[in-house]
């Protein structure tokens, strides 16, 4: 195993897996999420397009397995910023770390805390004061949460990452059980750098 970070042409090479593996690892309680290839790569454009994007790799010899994305958070879609609008922060300051995707088989191997490190750092070297994500919110009973399910909460507090009060983004898509795309909030997360 390896953990890359990529920028540039070597970013660009990667975002077809990442697509990929958006679509797999995304599939799974709380996104649940029916992704296409022609989303993803609208979505993804967005890496393309700034220079200061990144995206760490996670490779089990030349596949990668898993990846989280990064840009400088007033380079990514409106609705990502929206949210902020009330909260008097800069988003030139902030620094998204927006999707953290691997396979389940590479899980438990701190493979979450270096895609999280290397993101931080390039954020860092950006010169930006604050790092945030988001994370889908589902009812504590919603019919497709696994019995054993536990949120990534506590590990994102280890990190540094509390829940920015009131900053919630509303975004739609197709969940694997529904016909057409349903409206979903997302709570930021923020922490100082």
């Amino acid at each position: 195993m390896r953990v890359e970070t990529l920028t540039g042409d070597a970013l660009e090479a990667a975002l077809d897996d990442v697509a990929r593996l958006r679509i797999e690892v995304f599939r799974a309680f709380p996104y649940l999420y029916d992704g296409s290839v022609e989303y993803e790569r609208s979505y993804l454009q967005t890496y393309r397009d700034s220079d200061d994007a990144v995206v760490v790799g996670a490779f089990d010899g030349d596949r990668l397995v898993g990846a989280a994305t990064g840009t400088p958070m007033e380079h990514h879609a409106d609705d990502f910023r929206a949210p902020f609008a009330q909260t008097g922060l800069d988003l030139s300051a902030i620094f998204y770390c927006a999707e953290s995707v691997l396979l389940p088989e590479y899980r438990g191997r701190g493979i979450g805390h270096a895609f999280f490190d290397r993101r931080e750092e390039h954020a860092r070297r950006l010169g930006r004061s604050y790092a945030c994500f988001c994370s889908v919110q589902r009812p504590e009973d919603h019919p497709l949460r696994p019995a054993d399910y536990v949120p990534l909460n506590g590990f994102w507090r280890k990190r540094g990452y509390e829940p920015l009060p009131g900053v919630v983004a509303q975004f739609s898509w197709k969940d694997v059980d529904r016909e057409t795309e349903t409206e979903h909030p997302l709570q930021f997360w923020i922490r100082e750098l």
